[in-house]
């Protein structure tokens, strides 16, 4: 039987990983017209960071439920799998707000 569970977990990775690069994209550009630094490369380091969280989940798609306890006991796949995301999405939330936190700053 087909995991499908580990087919979508890696869809949605992939689409932080697509968002991510979006955001870098869009950062580059604003900064590019408002002379800010170029914090926007944090943007594409999350990204590759998720991305390569991608390849490993990728690799372990086809194994099955009884592969999930085996993995867990190996902090090199516990790292690939939950500390490269959280640590992705953790500094595309940071560079996010020193880039846009301007927008949130505007009154009337």
């Amino acid at each position: 039987m087909f995991d499908w569970t580990g087919l979508l977990s890696l869809i949605g990775m992939a689409s932080i990983a697509v968002a991510l690069v979006v955001l870098g994209l869009l950062s580059k550009r604003l900064g590019s017209v408002t002379r800010s630094p170029r914090y926007y490369r944090g943007f594409y380091f999350a990204a590759a960071l998720v991305v390569v969280s991608v390849m490993a989940r990728f690799l372990n798609i086809g194994r099955g439920p009884s592969a999930a306890a085996e993995l867990a006991a190996e902090p090199l796949w516990v790292m690939l799998y939950i500390g490269f995301p959280a640590i992705g999405i953790t500094l595309g939330v940071v560079i996010a707000w020193r880039y846009w936190s301007w927008l949130l700053a505007e009154r009337g």
